[in-house]
């Protein structure tokens, strides 16, 4: 074995992990590097838990001739699967998680493998050894569930692994974890930041704009929606159903934006408030009016859905406007929120809140307009003049035309 070409794996998983390598990236280089230093592994997979909405964690996966075998899985949430719950704790990976051990190691062909189903599967596939490994982080280093590294390494070697290479394993393979972990810890920032902030305003605090009082000034076409009767529906409805409706509605409002090209930056109870930004005004106008459609057919489908389950359904009020605000921090030096802020922002919800009385679900600022393109204000038609609270003077709201499209 080639101790030097072992030692100059470890240096290089622990500088690509320093420098923001993906985890498929960082385990595939890895295990060719100990191929090619005499560890002959035919296998590998890395395991780490993360902090996602949707996701409980990522399996990362590589094979000598890697076949069919996808470098990345993301699961849901363990206890959401009885299926899967079973085929967990019927894994190495448990028991040692269970037992406090470190390390567990089956040779194939000469040990006993039917507490473990995988390992069965292992060596049908033709593998001969087996090693798991759980490297566990401090209370202090534990981030929602992410609170170590598993890992499982086979080969396909006659004998299996000797002695030797199981002791190089057990001492190589931290680093691996660590670089994982350095990894998984910056894409976990970001998703919080994205999914807590939205996505530009994530992607500008994490790229350090965090300074209180910095804003920017930009033009952006404006979206403030809520949902049609809610109070009624909180007052009606038993409390157990509230968090599911506003779910349902959210996600088919917020994919919707964020499909053409807008940014959510608040959800206020059942209200959406959204910007899009474009250097050609009229080409924002687009993006909006384009995600509004969109939102009004998942809506519907959603609301057929829902009927069907004797559940209570609503729908989308919305107000566009377009105008120059204040894009930054505003806060206390303990507490920042990255948001917009300007009279643009109060005269949108105060569209939307129009929309009630209007009896309309649409109602767009004449600067809007203004600023669309020709086609899509053949769209718009009249729906009256109206006073807006907070707003000094009356404005000439206009709807879409749904028979023109």
């Amino acid at each position: 074995m080639n101790m030097a070409g072992i030692a100059a794996a470890r240096s290089w998983v622990t500088e690509a992990g320093l420098a923001g390598t993906s985890e498929p990236d960082l385990l595939r280089e890895f295990c060719r590097r100990l191929d090619a230093a005499g560890l002959p592994i035919a296998r590998a997979t890395v395991i780490i838990d993360t902090l996602h909405p949707v996701y409980e964690g990522r399996i990362f996966r590589w094979r000598y001739d890697q076949g069919e075998t996808p470098p990345v899985h993301e699961y849901g949430r363990t206890e959401d699967s009885e299926a899967t719950a079973d085929s967990w704790r019927r894994s190495p990976f448990y028991h040692l998680l269970q037992t406090g051990g470190d390390a567990l190691r089956r040779h194939l062909r000469r040990d006993r493998i039917d507490d473990f189903p995988v390992l069965g599967e292992f060596r049908a596939e033709g593998q001969m050894d087996y090693l798991a490994l759980i490297h566990r982080f401090t209370s202090e280093a534990t981030i929602g569930e992410m609170d170590c590294v598993y890992s499982s390494w086979t080969t396909e070697h006659p004998v299996g692994f000797s002695e030797e290479q199981i002791a190089i394993l057990t001492e190589i393979v931290p680093a691996l974890a660590l670089a994982i972990k350095c990894t998984s810890l910056n894409r976990i920032a970001q998703t919080l930041v994205e999914t807590y902030l939205g996505r530009d305003a994530g992607r500008r605090v994490l790229s350090g704009r965090i300074a209180r009082g910095v804003a920017e000034r930009i033009e952006a076409v404006l979206w403030y929606s809520d949902l049609r009767g809610f109070t009624r529906i909180t007052d009606t409805s038993s409390p157990e159903q509230i968090i599911p409706l506003l779910n349902d509605y959210a996600e088919a409002i917020i994919s919707s934006i964020h499909e053409q090209g807008g940014d959510v930056l608040k959800l206020i109870g059942d209200g959406t408030l959204a910007i899009f930004a474009a250097a050609d005004a009229s080409e924002a106008c687009r993006a909006a009016l384009a995600a509004e459609a969109l939102a009004r057919q998942r809506v519907a489908a959603l609301n057929a859905r829902r009927i069907a389950d004797g559940v209570p359904v609503t729908e989308v009020y919305l107000g566009l406007h377009i105008g120059t605000v204040f894009y930054g921090n505003v806060g206390s030096r303990e507490r920042l929120d990255f948001t917009v802020v300007g009279p643009a922002v109060n005269e949108v919800s105060r569209i939307a809140a129009m929309c009630r009385s209007a009896e309309r679900d649409i109602l767009i600022s004449p600067a809007f307009a203004a600023a669309a393109r020709e086609t899509d204000r053949a769209r718009l038609v009249s729906a009256g003049r109206y006073a807006l609270r907070g707003v000094a003077a009356p404005q000439h709201l206009y709807t879409l035309d749904r028979g023109i499209s």
